[in-house]
């Protein structure tokens, strides 16, 4: 193999080194007590460039083991860990796994891989409303912090069933309830751009270890832009899909009553279509169903000239900072110089009846899952064991009224119709996924006065939730990154089951604008 440095891999092989890496860093089932990083010589110094796709056809070859794999990864987890990425660690398991595979002849690791064209790839679930049998999830809350599952989820099945090596929960902001990766069970995670500032959330750990370059990509979940907004802080492609297509059961069917869905965070278009393939379709108690569809070969020709819509304001009148207004501006110039036509255009929206929905939806949902805890516990949730604005959020679901419930899925489904009629009309919807650049730490965090909290994340998930209520795919695209070297994604959003066509402007712009050679300085050094 030309392109990997052989004598690192011997010295590492011989030594033990990353084995007791994996041993030591992690204890499984519980948080990663993360070690100091250190200077050691990083295994398969290539892997930093390989996405998904890569890892696959080298397996396949038997140019690369999943074990090697697996030591590069935990390596890394190792050296990048500043970045406060781990929630629970799943390694030594991983690691046995990944031995497992690797004495496989190369025959027989074809025929594996014939069924399961993932076998050995490593990857990460987010550390929310995920389960995987005999691990911790957290929630990111403390009164969750010794949760054990006792089943799969079924997106976790598929995954598996890919042949993806799962190796840790990755961090979560308690419940998702903020666009920032912060918790008091868990700490800050840190932007791998500049560690003064967010990842974004709340799938901040998932984005924060693909871009670090730890993993090539990672589970995630998106509620109100918990997908996007990570991926646009952190220069990744972020692709939430629409209601229905990625399962979210058995144990919910629909998250908070279908604004929160399922995908991943990547650095290559190709692997997002590849994994979004691999885990669609319906499951046990679906009852919106779509069609598969082939998402890679969607990628295989350039799209036809698209009529391509641009919502330039916040849906409530804040500014757009300059940073985002440039970001924006850049890609309609792009769109245009690619050949589409761009046109400034918004539907118009029943946004006070939604986002009120939105506040009933999420809370009540909250509450029910807290509910749940509390009968297997056998005792009720204390105040202590919360971040102090999801204790409101609690208290304020216990007032809310079933009309209140039924009001809130009418709003959405209003804000659908006539996402729908505006569909017709144009191919696409562009806009910023947040109206300010990535925020410093602790601007979102989830212990602060309220009205605090609303002036910032006013700026950050408005327009990424339009999608979420109506049920649409929208994607983060990472086409800018501004003066202070920090990541500006832009949104494009589509109708409904229109992830091919966002797939396919995603890789012509992929094309147009290559984004895979931009690497954060903690990854040089």
């Amino acid at each position: 193999m030309s392109s990997v440095d052989q004598s690192k891999r011997d010295f590492l092989k011989t030594t033990g080194l990353v084995g007791g890496l994996a041993a030591s860093a992690s204890m499984v089932g519980m948080p990663l007590s993360v070690m100091a990083a250190e200077k050691w010589p990083l295994p398969l110094p290539e892997y930093d460039t390989l996405d998904v796709t890569d890892m696959a056809r080298l397996l396949k070859a038997g140019e690369v083991t999943p074990l090697e794999l697996v030591d590069a990864a935990v390596a890394r987890f190792n050296t990048r860990s500043a970045i406060n990425a781990v929630a629970v660690g799943h390694f030594e398991p991983a690691r046995e796994r990944a031995a497992l595979q690797s004495h496989l002849s190369k025959a027989a690791r074809q025929e594996q891989m014939s069924q399961a064209p993932l076998q050995g790839v490593p990857f990460a679930l987010k550390d929310l409303s995920v389960k995987m049998k005999g691990t911790i999830t957290t929630n990111g809350c403390r009164f969750f912090k010794d949760a054990v599952a006792d089943h799969n989820s079924t997106l976790v099945d598929r995954y598996q069933t890919a042949g993806l090596n799962i190796l840790a929960k990755l961090t979560s902001p308690e419940f998702g309830q903020t666009a920032t990766t912060e918790s008091s069970l868990h700490g800050n995670t840190l932007n791998p751009w500049n560690l003064e500032y967010s990842t974004g959330g709340s799938s901040g750990g998932s984005a924060a270890a693909v871009a670090a370059r730890i993993l090539p990509a990672a589970h995630a979940s998106d509620g109100g832009g918990s997908i996007r907004i990570p991926a646009s802080h952190c220069g990744l492609f972020g692709l939430k899909p629409s209601r229905g297509r990625v399962p979210s059961g058995p144990d919910n069917i629909e998250g908070w009553m279908g604004l929160s869905v399922h995908n991943t965070v990547t650095r290559s278009v190709r692997d997002s279509a590849l994994l979004l393939q691999l885990s669609q379709g319906a499951e046990p108690g679906s009852r919106l169903i779509l069609l598969k569809e082939d998402f890679v070969g969607a990628l295989a020709t350039p799209p036809k000239r698209l009529r391509i819509a641009v919502m330039d304001q916040h849906p409530f009148g804040y500014p757009v900072h300059p940073d985002c207004r440039e970001a924006l501006d850049k890609t309609i110039q792009l769109l245009t110089d690619l050949g589409h036509d761009v046109i400034e255009a918004a539907p118009e929206l029943p946004l006070e009846a939604m986002f009120k929905g939105m506040g009933v939806t999420t809370s009540t949902g909250l509450l029910r899952t807290v509910r749940q805890r509390e009968e297997k516990l056998g005792r009720a949730a204390r105040e202590d064991e919360f971040e102090a604005i999801d204790w409101m959020h609690l208290q304020n679901a216990k007032t809310y009224t079933s009309e209140q419930v039924y009001a809130a899925r009418a709003a959405f489904d209003k804000g659908g119709q006539i996402f729908d009629r505006f569909f017709t009309d144009y191919d696409l919807l562009l806009s910023p996924v947040t109206v300010a650049p990535p925020p410093k730490i602790g601007e979102l965090n989830l212990n602060q006065p309220f009205q605090d909290f609303v002036k910032v994340i006013l700026k950050a998930s408005p327009i990424t939730s339009l999608f979420n209520m109506t049920g649409l795919p929208a994607m983060s695209v990472p086409l800018h990154w501004n003066k202070q070297g920090l990541p500006i994604g832009v949104q494009f959003a589509g109708p409904f089951a229109g992830e091919a066509k966002l797939l396919n402007l995603a890789a012509q712009l992929e094309e147009a604008i290559p984004w895979k050679d931009k690497v954060p300085d903690l990854v040089k050094a």
